[in-house]
C-alpha cells in the first residue's frame, strides 16, 4: 500500500488529506471518505486503509481545515466537545461539494487514480455530505453511502432527500435502530423521497444498534453490525466502481 498526507488547495485554504491506495494495478477508482464530527484521526485512517486495500484510491480530507488543521476531539473535555460542535456547525453541504471539486482535481493529476469512477461514504455528520456530493456530481459519483447520517431530511433547499432525483449512482443509507440524531420519522421521509425519486438505492436498518456502532473505539461499537456495514460497502463499491465503465456526462 502507498500512503501519503497531502495538502490540497481549495478556494478557502489548504485542506490536509490522507490518501491511501494499492501499489500496483492502477489506476484505481476513487473513494472519498468524509470524516465524522470528532475529526480526522488514526481511527479513520485505518478505515480508509481497509477500503483502499480492496483496490481503491481513498481520500480522507480534514473538513475542518478552514478553522483547524489538526483538530481531534477529546471526549472527556467539555471545552473540546464544545469546539467540535462549533466546527461541525460551521460546515454546509455546499462547503463539502466545493471541497470535493478540489479532491477530484487532485485525483485527476495522479496516475494512480481513476477520477472518472468515484464513490463516497460519510458517517454521522458527513452522511448528508456523501449524498449531497452524489447529487452534485452525478456524472462522476457511481456510488454513495451514508452510515447513520444526520440531517438527511431538513427544510433547507439543499437537503439531501430533496436532491435524490439528481443522482445517477447507487445510494446506500444505513441507519441505527436507536439514534436520537436520526429519528425514525426523519428516515421515513428519506425512504419516501428515495422511492419517489427514481434513484437506485436502499435504506437499511441495523436492529439493536446505536449511533456510532461502526467505530471500534466507541462504547456502542457492535462488531457484527460493523462487519455487516463493511460487507455492504465493499459490495456497493465492487458493484458500481470496480471494472465499471466511466459514467458519461
Amino acid at each position: 500500500m502507498i500512503e501519503q498526507h497531502v495538502d490540497i488547495q481549495t478556494a478557502d485554504g489548504t485542506m490536509n488529506t490522507f490518501v491511501s491506495h494499492p501499489t500496483d494495478d492502477g489506476p484505481h477508482p476513487v473513494v472519498l471518505f468524509y470524516m465524522d464530527a470528532p475529526g480526522k484521526r488514526e481511527e479513520l485512517h485505518e478505515m480508509a486503509r481497509r477500503i483502499s486495500s480492496t483496490g481503491y484510491y481513498v481520500m480522507l480530507p480534514n473538513l475542518y481545515y478552514r478553522r483547524a488543521k489538526g483538530f481531534v476531539v477529546v471526549r472527556d473535555d467539555p471545552a473540546s466537545v464544545a469546539e467540535m460542535r462549533d466546527h461541525m456547525a460551521s460546515l454546509s453541504n455546499a462547503d463539502v461539494v466545493a471541497d470535493t471539486a478540489a479532491l477530484l482535481a487532485h485525483a485527476e493529476g495522479d496516475p494512480a487514480a481513476d477520477a472518472q469512477r468515484v464513490g463516497c461514504v460519510g458517517y454521522c455528520m458527513s452522511g448528508p455530505f456523501a449524498l449531497a456530493v452524489a447529487a452534485a456530481y452525478p456524472e462522476r459519483v457511481a456510488a454513495a453511502a451514508s452510515i447513520y447520517g444526520v440531517r438527511l431530511a431538513t427544510d433547507a433547499p439543499d437537503s439531501p432527500h430533496s436532491q435524490f432525483d439528481r443522482v445517477r449512482g447507487e445510494l446506500y443509507i444505513a441507519c441505527a435502530e436507536h439514534d436520537d440524531h436520526a429519528p425514525p420519522e426523519m428516515i421515513a421521509q428519506v425512504q419516501a423521497a428515495l422511492a419517489s425519486s427514481g434513484a437506485q438505492g436502499r435504506v437499511e436498518w441495523y436492529p439493536g444498534t446505536y449511533h456510532g456502532f461502526a467505530f471500534p473505539q466507541r462504547p456502542v461499537y457492535d462488531r457484527a453490525a460493523a462487519e455487516r456495514h463493511w460487507e455492504r460497502l465493499h459490495s456497493l463499491f465492487a458493484r458500481c466502481l470496480a471494472g465499471a465503465p466511466t459514467m458519461a456526462g
